[in-house]
């Protein structure tokens, strides 16, 4: 489980979103957030269905990857349309007992389950497509005129860069861990929960460990190569919006104006029926 974790992991590539302007890509991956939480139905929720085909296609990313970023949260996602379809009263299609499904909970439990799953595979177009240090310059850049309120944007910049590296690596590091208190006879699966947590201490500690070590071990790196911050620092790749940005501007737009446009369309037909 802890390997089908993508977050946070980039993979370099040649297309077109690998090459835009990251400042856009951030732009365009708030929109499309906003634009799930717009639809207010199935259908406006199904126009992030070609949307998420032509990205994943245009960038090439393996569509192995998708399923191992959904497949953390696969649980969740079960457990709360479950609780979706027996906890929401309406028209009840079917009941056993106190327990009833209902058309109401029925289509909330859709619409959420299509909402999470587009919310992972769609936020996590960004990170496979934007090296950290683009991300960085991308996320600075974009919050430099907090600057004029004295903000330390390069610093909170670079934390958030860290962080969401460091995702990868610390669940690479738990893994090894495991495997190696396994190796030696550790059981972490079997007994009640009161067991299970605690045969999770021997992999705390070293994980604990292991965290700071290497955050030691970047600061001093950093420290060496003479990073004193953001003040006075030039960068060797400037950016730039080119016509990709624009067109996938527009694109996102379109699909904007389209979930809107479903949103206020589907109330008025089923009036008319």
């Amino acid at each position: 489980m802890l390997k089908d974790i993508t977050i946070g992991q980039y993979f370099p590539g040649q297309s077109i979103l690998h090459e835009m302007d990251p400042r856009m890509k951030i732009v365009l991956t708030t929109v499309y957030i906003i634009m799930l939480f717009a639809a207010s139905n199935p259908l406006g929720l199904c126009v992030s269905i070609p949307f998420l085909v032509l990205a994943y296609g245009v960038s090439r990313i393996p569509a192995v990857m998708i399923l191992r970023s959904l497949k953390p949260v696969l649980p969740i996602i079960i457990f709360t349309s479950l609780l979706n379809m027996f906890f929401i009263d309406g028209q009840v299609l079917w009941q056993l007992g106190f327990l009833k499904i209902t058309l109401q909970g029925l289509t909330t439990a859709i619409v959420m389950s299509i909402r999470i799953l587009f919310l992972i595979a769609g936020t996590s177009l960004l990170t496979y497509t934007t090296s950290p240090i683009a991300l960085t310059d991308g996320i600075e850049r974009l919050f430099s005129p907090l600057k004029r309120l004295k903000l330390p944007v390069h610093e909170l910049a670079m934390m958030m860069t860290i962080a969401l590296r460091f995702i990868p690596t610390l669940v690479e590091e738990t893994d090894k861990i495991m495997s190696a208190q396994k190796a030696r006879g550790a059981d972490m699966e079997s007994g009640g929960l009161t067991r299970r947590a605690k045969a999770l201490i021997p992999i705390l500690i070293p994980l604990f460990v292991s965290a700071f070590r290497r955050a030691d071990e970047l600061a001093l790196a950093m420290e060496c190569r003479c990073y004193r911050g953001g003040e006075g620092r030039t960068r060797m790749k400037q950016l730039k919006i080119h016509s990709r940005d624009i067109f996938c501007a527009i694109f996102v737009g379109v699909c904007f104006a389209a979930v809107i446009a479903i949103n206020l369309w589907a109330p008025v037909v089923l009036t008319m029926r």
